[in-house]
């Protein structure tokens, strides 16, 4: 985040800069420490207000659509993502 920058804010930034999509913050559904430790983690849901995905290739490697079910069967993933990501989607 950028000092002074609300959450909302970030996410929206945030989203455009990597991916290039234009987004609707809806809630924020988790919170954590990055896994060196050195920075807190913002976790939202949103809406997507288009779909055509434009990664700036300097910040992200790849970046695709998957649904609930996809998540799964994602490798690799960090340790916890099947876990958090099953448990978010079951409560939103």
């Amino acid at each position: 985040m950028e000092p002074g920058e609300r959450q909302e804010a970030a996410v929206i930034r945030e989203v455009k800069e990597e991916v290039g999509v234009t987004i609707r913050p809806v809630r924020k559904v988790w919170e954590s420490i990055s896994a060196g430790g050195t920075h807190t983690l913002h976790w939202w849901l949103a809406d997507a207000e288009d779909h055509d995905l434009r990664p700036d290739r300097r910040e992200v490697s790849d970046a695709r659509w998957v649904t609930v079910q996809e998540i799964a069967t994602l490798k690799p993933t960090f340790a916890g993502d099947r876990h958090f990501f099953g448990e978010i989607f079951q409560r939103a």
